[in-house]
């Protein structure tokens, strides 16, 4: 197969899943609301009480909804990851996974770009939000509470790799469930725990100060990098620990969602013994 043969089923799946975004315009909306309503209410209502000083990246005080932003940038890219991976379990349903996987190309390949173009369908919908956001901080307070511009440049590729990671996560998920209608309870199993137990409402420091326990979990937590690189990469900074980490999760998640899908019959790999 040719590098042509490569680009051309890229921007096939690239193309398919922009447009199934533009078709389902709830779905930008539904995206928007959850954070919204986080930081509307959630970070209003915190707003005088909470608030933490100065550690990297911010230089100075930092505002709660200030805080909780990069968090809620990384809570639109977990949920439409599940609901990427939502649709992989609907595609297995109806077939249209086996027209996938009668690909001549290779299995890794079709998957990983399925992920990419769920991770640029994330992105837009991360912007949007981000540009929201920063309309409501620049008038809470002005540009003292807004990263430097060249931020919202380098965040770009920080979505990228974050979007591919917890897709990959999600995917793994959808290769395990065998059935659409057991797949939002797994997905709640996964999405709670994850964003609640990570730094996207309060730093470390402040959970390490609470409960070591719930500090090692947090840690172990690779949502709570991708936040971290999220976090930093609006200050146009870089978090090295925070990249090792989402890169080595989303490699194993891949890697086992790969493992997980039969090319051949365009569903799971049943366990030996089962029917």
């Amino acid at each position: 197969m040719s590098i042509h043969n490569y680009i051309r089923c890229f921007l096939g799946i690239l193309q398919r899943e922009i447009y199934r975004f533009f078709q389902q315009t709830g779905r930008l909306l539904a995206a928007l609301v959850r954070p919204l309503v986080w930081l509307f209410v959630f970070a209003t209502g915190f707003r005088n009480v909470m608030g933490f000083p100065s550690s990297p990246p911010y230089t100075s005080y930092v505002e709660y909804d200030v805080y909780i932003t990069p968090g809620l940038v990384a809570m639109i890219i977990l949920f439409n990851g599940m609901q990427t991976s939502l649709s992989m379990v609907l595609d297995r349903e109806m077939g249209s996974m086996k027209t996938l996987f009668s690909s001549p190309l290779p299995r890794w390949f079709l998957l990983t770009s399925k992920l990419i173009a769920g991770a640029f369908v994330s992105i837009l919908q991360s912007y949007a939000y981000i540009l929201i956001a920063t309309l409501w901080i620049y008038y809470r307070l002005g540009t003292a509470g807004l990263p430097p511009w060249e931020g919202y440049f380098i965040l770009l590729p920080t979505l990228l790799i974050c979007g591919v990671t917890l897709g990959a996560m999600g995917l793994f998920v959808s290769s395990r469930v065998r059935q659409i209608e057991n797949f939002a309870g797994v997905m709640n199993f996964f999405i709670f725990p994850m964003f609640f137990v990570s730094t996207a409402l309060y730093p470390f420091w402040q959970i390490k100060i609470s409960s070591k326990v719930m500090y090692g979990l947090a840690y172990l937590n690779p949502f709570s990098h991708v936040v971290e690189l999220i976090r930093f990469g609006f200050y146009a900074e870089s978090n090295l620990e925070s990249l090792i980490w989402v890169i080595c999760v989303g490699a194993f998640f891949l890697g086992c969602a790969i493992w997980g899908y039969d090319a051949t019959r365009g569903t799971m790999v049943k366990k030996v013994g089962k029917p």
